[in-house]
């Protein structure tokens, strides 16, 4: 092997450089976003389920509300707290979240996810 040298050092640098990643970050995460709530959202103090809820399996519900709408005409959501709601993300949902890019966006970015919700929805416009 006349060249062995050259091919250890190369080596010693490939998985040096594939390793440097993992080696940077040591193992810490991102942290996660803190997004921010409308005026009119701190006023109201509540959501149409609970925040833990509502952070983790918001779609879940998005989802079912959908399909009761669409296959089966119900538009009103009764919340374990008694009130009312009318089914729509565009009127319930982003009358409160209004600010897209600093609440829905946030943590969408984080996640890695691009929900579809804009292929049917309008997308809210924002004042910038």
């Amino acid at each position: 092997m006349y060249d062995g040298g050259k091919i250890i050092i190369g080596l010693i640098i490939g998985v040096g450089l594939l390793l440097s990643p993992f080696i940077y970050d040591a193992g810490k995460a991102a942290k996660p976003p803190a997004p921010e709530l409308t005026e009119k959202a701190k006023e109201a103090k509540e959501c149409v389920a609970e925040t833990s809820y509502m952070k983790s399996s918001h779609m879940h519900l998005l989802d079912e509300w959908r399909h009761t709408v669409v296959r089966d005409g119900e538009r009103y959501y009764k919340a374990k707290n008694g009130k009312v709601y009318y089914k729509s993300l565009q009127t319930t949902c982003l009358d409160c979240h209004s600010n897209k890019s600093k609440f829905c966006d946030q943590c969408h970015d984080y996640i890695g996810i691009d929900p579809y919700c804009w292929t049917c929805h309008i997308e809210p416009k924002e004042n910038k």
